[in-house]
């Protein structure tokens, strides 16, 4: 279980995020939509424990995610696929991880198998892989620990279509299984095909929520904030 309550993050003059509220039950995958700039990675930073909120409150399992015993149990985070060390092979990576996280060093075998990275990828530095591969990593850190929750930003990105449809159905086996997920991503196809709710957020602020068929039956609101084109040469676009 995720709870967001009304979460706000000022830098300066600029308020980024505004008065966020939202819950992840478990058995579920909440997408996390907005573009670019919207204040999602903001948020999470929130709700992981990265940055403090100006005001509100975010709890992870009912409690605040610094207040978590051993936290890389509870909850799997992986908000930057690209911050891992890049002279570590794939295996160290996760072997290292498991030792902090005091799971067997057997584990972390399991996830480059789970994540399609045994074999000669498991070999290879981390500086050496491509962004998908890096991306595959970060879920196999995520899930290093066997947590309840997972809190994923733009999971998909450099991964091609083959692995897009693996991290669905990943997604989704977890969920089915009771886990929460938190998936962000700034494109609707991306979380639509697995979420079943969906939270929408544009200008730091909560623009729409609920269950992700009721939200898509009216995609006219969705669109306001997805596809309104602004452009100096209107006739071009047209065209």
């Amino acid at each position: 279980m995720i709870e967001a309550t009304s979460l706000t993050r000022r830098y300066g003059a600029t308020t980024v995020v505004d008065d966020v509220s939202f819950t992840c039950p478990p058995g579920t995958v909440t997408g996390f939509l907005g573009p670019n700039g919207a204040g999602k990675s903001t948020t999470l930073r929130m709700v992981t424990g990265l940055s403090t909120p100006d005001a509100g409150t975010a709890t992870v399992a009912g409690l605040p995610f610094r207040r978590l015993p051993n936290p890389g149990r509870v909850v799997g985070i992986m908000l930057d696929a690209s911050a891992q060390h890049g002279g570590r092979t794939g295996r160290e990576t996760l072997r290292l991880a498991a030792s902090l996280l005091d799971v067997p060093p057997g584990r972390a075998d399991d996830m480059l198998e789970l994540v399609g990275l045994a074999g000669r990828p498991a070999r290879q530095r981390v500086g050496r892989y491509s962004l998908g591969m890096r991306q595959r990593l970060g879920i196999g850190l995520a899930l290093l620990g066997d947590p309840d929750v997972l809190v994923l930003d733009e999971p998909a990105n450099g991964l091609d279509p083959d692995g897009i449809r693996w991290m669905r159905g990943l997604l989704r086996r977890f969920a089915d299984g009771g886990g929460t997920v938190l998936l962000s991503s700034h494109l609707l196809g991306e979380v639509a095909a697995v979420a079943d709710r969906l939270v929408v957020i544009a200008g730091g602020r909560v623009r729409a929520a609920g269950a992700t068929s009721e939200l898509l039956e009216g995609q006219d609101d969705l669109e306001e904030y997805y596809f309104r084109l602004t452009t100096a040469e209107p006739a071009g676009a047209a065209r």
